[in-house]
């Protein structure tokens, strides 16, 4: 086994059975989810405050009882009231607030509160008004049974999204399960190579710190002490990663196996139909019906479009991109961590490192909203920020050369990165007292011998 070897297996065992990589790769996964499903619904369903609303229209009586009232808020018509009179007592007679309708500004009603309103309230109020307006308008027309007439043109559009490639075969897809996958993939990605580049050079501080290194150096390169470190770590990721890729397709089955394990729709619609039924109750089972039929065709939908993902180019995509972009930051962050006694002392150097994996990050959240721009092509190629932006980029469809190109720089790139920085290790790992500056980081580039 070579010298190289048993430092990569040294780094590699001596991180994988540590308590905090187990628990981390069993918790992660289980945070991203709670980020993802779980914070939503608890904003949804979080206890709310029961809400009294005066409304005072001014001079007319048009929007009576137009708001309807909603589980947290009611909504009561103050006939003859006056404005001015409530602004100062509406707390004191039990009301949240006062929303005061003019004539002469329909468009802008004005809600009086002490505390601030949420916006789910506002856009209640804002909604119900404006559904009023445009029926007084249409009445102006003098239509008839104006009420039925607009229940029955009442329509929801969902557009779906299918996909053609080169042979005519359409796939079903969805711009939300792309969304979804380019921000926990750029994210992931970036939090990744951060803190696994981060281990690499307080790993190299705590040996140079401790005088370890000495004894290492004594018997090995300098140059493969820290690819055996680099690699060693980059393993420790790779593992990470496919455990959660195992427990993600884990997750996957048993979701496919219990929810999904009836085939047709038709048959949770009629189950559920029949056991409502038997209760004697023909109007809610309708009702329950075409909602549970509604909820489980889209859900069933979504999740058809999550499995038609190309996910064999998105994982090995990540897992490239990850490797060859841990690689060329954990050269840099190694460099770094050689050249200064301690953490410190790190700072000067870490800004022009951390600003284009930052800048990718920012660019990568907005590729979900266009990921053909220039903007997003270009830092998709470029090898610093490519490897989040690309793997942002890729749920939504990247041409074959796009890729086959930013893959090619990013392994010239790496290789260039890893050979300065062992460069610039070898000097810097015996260096101590001096404060190393970014002239003498130059100097040890050049330096031959």
């Amino acid at each position: 086994m070579t010298k190289t070897a048993i430092i990569i297996k040294r780094e590699y065992l001596t991180r994988v059975r540590k308590k905090s990589f187990i628990i981390m790769t069993i918790l992660a996964p289980l945070i991203i989810a709670s980020f993802v499903i779980l914070v939503p619904l608890i904003m949804l369903s979080g206890d709310k405050d029961y809400k009294k609303i005066a409304i005072v229209e001014d001079h007319t009586a048009i929007f009576k009882n137009i708001i309807p009232d909603t589980k947290n808020e009611k909504f009561i018509y103050l006939e003859g009231a006056n404005i001015n009179d409530l602004i100062d007592t509406f707390e004191e007679a039990g009301y949240f607030g006062v929303l005061y309708l003019s004539p002469e500004a329909l468009n802008n009603p004005i809600l009086y509160s002490k505390k601030q309103p949420d916006i789910g309230l506002l856009d209640h109020i804002s909604g119900s008004m404006k559904k009023e307006i445009e029926k007084q308008k249409l009445l102006t027309y003098n239509i008839q049974n104006l009420d039925s007439i607009l229940t029955q043109i009442r329509t929801n559009v969902s557009v779906s999204t299918k996909l053609v490639d080169e042979r005519g075969k359409t796939t079903e897809t969805s711009t939300g399960i792309s969304m979804a996958l380019a921000y926990i993939g750029g994210l992931l990605m970036y939090m990744l190579v951060f803190i696994f580049g981060s281990q690499v050079m307080r790993g190299v501080i705590e040996e140079k710190t401790s005088r370890v290194v000495e004894v290492i150096v004594s018997s090995v390169k300098p140059s493969e002490l820290m690819m055996g470190k680099i690699i060693g770590i980059a393993l420790v990721g790779l593992t990470q990663f496919l455990i959660w890729v195992f427990l993600t397709i884990g997750a996957v089955a048993v979701v496919k196996s219990t929810v999904l394990k009836k085939s047709d729709i038709t048959d949770i619609t009629q189950t559920v139909t029949q056991d409502v039924m038997s209760a004697n109750q023909p109007a809610m089972a309708s009702a329950q019906t075409r909602e549970i039929s509604s909820q489980a065709e889209e859900f069933a939908k979504i999740f058809d479009s999550a499995m038609n993902q190309n996910w064999p180019l998105i994982i090995l995509s990540f897992i490239f991109y990850f490797v060859t972009g841990y690689l060329l930051y954990a050269a840099i962050f190694a460099a770094i961590g050689s050249a200064v006694d301690n953490e410190t002392e790190t700072q000067q150097f870490m800004l022009p490192v951390t600003i284009p994996i930052i800048l990718a990050l920012l660019v990568a959240m907005g590729t979900m909203q266009n990921p053909e721009s220039s903007v997003a092509f270009w830092f998709s190629i470029i090898p610093l920020t490519s490897p989040i932006v690309m793997v942002a980029r890729i749920p939504f469809g990247v041409p074959a050369w796009q890729i086959i190109l930013s893959m090619a720089l990013m392994v010239i790139t790496f290789i260039a990165f890893v050979w300065m920085a062992a460069k610039v290790y070898r000097t810097g790992i015996l260096m101590y007292g001096k404060k190393t500056s970014w002239k003498e980081l130059w100097k040890w580039l050049r330096y031959s011998g």
